[in-house]
This record gives C-alpha cells, structure tokens and sequence, in this order.
C-alpha cells in the first residue's frame, strides 16, 4: 500500500482531535473561569531511504540523507491560561483573580482540595462559601470558611488582599478570615476534572511544593476582587479561524487518501 494513504489517515485523525478541541473551546465561550485548550501537531518518525555521507578530502561532496514521512500526529493538548474578561456583577461573594492563582475548595473538612478560576461561591445555610457543586471555599489554614448570621454577624466584606471582614450586632470588626489560594510553576500540569476544576499532578510544581498548604493573596502576588467573575478566556474569532483551518486541513488530507486510491486502481488495472 502507498505511505501517501497512510499520512493521510494520521492527518484525518489530527484534525479531527483539533476539530474536537475546537468545539469544546466554543462550547465554553461563557463558562466562568474557563482555560481554552490548543492542539499541537508533529511529525511521525520518517522512513530513511538513504543516509548522508560526508564529503572527502579533494574528492566527493556530503550528500544529505533522503527520507520520507510517515505523517502527523498529536504532539500536545495544551491549556492555555491566559486571563479572561472580567464581569462585573456586584455580588459580594462572586470573586476573581487579579494574577496567576488559584481558589481552592474541599468536599469535605480540608483533607482533599482542588482549584479553580471560577470565583462564582454563595452562602449556603450553614453560612459556608461554597461553588454551585457544594465545595467549601477555605481560608488561611486550610479549612473551609464559614460566615454564619446566627453567630452574629450582620454584614462581611472581601477586601483585595483576601481578608474578610465581618461586623457583629454590636458593631465589632473582626478580620481573622482570610481566603487561601495557590499558586503553580506549570499550571498546565493541571488536570482537568470537570465542574471547573482542576486536580494537583506531579508536573504542576505547587508553591512551597505543598499543594494542601494555602497560600495568602500578597505570596501569591495578585488581587481577589469581590463583586466581580473571571470569565472564559475563549476568543471567538479565533477558534472559528482556528476551525477553517482544521476543516481545510481535514479535506486535503481526505484528498490524499482519495487520489493514492486512484493511483492503486490504476495499479490494479495494469492487468487486465
């Protein structure tokens, strides 16, 4: 069989890979806290029908080698985690990064963590900071944070340095909270896990090397803004530009299957 078939078929499956990261990105155009993905291709291995030779003293020139390629393929499928548009909705507990870092959130009392962008946390009725999926917001030390009505207090606020502040019936301040975040070396060493979040891996470098140690806002060198959402940092314009591109790549690829088909049938019909 021709290897010009072969190319073919790992380009289709290239560009269909592309084509689903595409439309995965578009599916998340307005997902709070979203990260676009991007497909890189490389090269197969080539097939060496001669190698080089090296030239001679006042005889031959080097010739270079002669090789063929076998096709493409998926090098990566990156994260990109550049900032989103900021959306202003003057809800005190939507929050958002100013920086490179991350909220992190528990299921339970701060044994497990994961992080996410997504600052869209309410009140729930025990007073806790929870995203849509139930987990708990945690503060400084780890655990999750809890402002709780019935113990008192009647109004809170966020400042940018992650401190909250709470004010009781009696008027008295009290900023002992604060909102724990975490910052990586790679955050695309992150895994994805769905629901907006992300799982700690071995190639994401934690701060401190301590992934369940959160850290404050001034380590983390950014700003927490209250009232306001990260949202996703997909460009429109750019997928669908991005899409064009994998759709005319997919057809010519699919010319290459079809026009080495025609060169076996004519192969075929030699004998007749």
């Amino acid at each position: 069989m021709l290897r010009s078939m072969y190319s073919g078929i790992s380009g289709l499956r290239g560009f269909q890979t592309k084509l689903d990261v595409i439309g995965n990105n578009i599916a998340n155009v307005n997902t709070v806290g979203f990260k676009k993905g991007r497909a890189m291709f490389q090269d197969i291995l080539s097939q060496n029908i001669a190698g080089a030779t090296a030239p001679t003293d006042g005889g031959k020139g080097g010739s270079n080698p002669m090789q063929v390629g076998l096709g493409s393929q998926i090098g990566s499928i990156d994260t990109v985690f550049t900032a989103g548009s900021p959306m202003t909705t003057n809800v005190p507990t939507d929050l958002s990064i100013e920086g490179e870092a991350f909220f992190m959130v528990t299921p339970d009392d701060g044994t497990t963590y994961y992080y996410t962008r997504a600052g869209n946390f309410t009140r729930d009725a025990q007073g806790f900071l929870v995203n849509p999926q139930g987990l708990k917001l945690v503060d400084m030390s780890g655990d999750p944070i809890q402002i709780q009505r019935n113990a008192g207090i009647v109004s809170y606020s966020i400042g940018k340095d992650g401190v909250i502040t709470t004010v009781d019936d009696q008027g008295t301040l009290d900023s002992s909270i604060q909102i724990g975040l975490m910052t990586f070396e790679n955050p695309a060493g992150l895994k994805k896990i769905g629901n907006s979040l992300y799982e700690y891996t071995v190639n994401a470098g934690a701060y401190g090397d301590a992934p369940d140690t959160p850290i404050d806002a001034a380590t983390a060198k950014v700003n927490i803004i209250s009232g306001q959402l990260e949202m996703s940092n997909v460009d429109l314009s750019e997928e669908f530009t991005e899409m064009i591109v994998a759709q005319r790549g997919f057809q010519a690829n699919s010319r290459i299957i079809t026009t080495s088909d025609t060169v076996l049938e004519e192969l075929v019909n030699l004998k007749r």
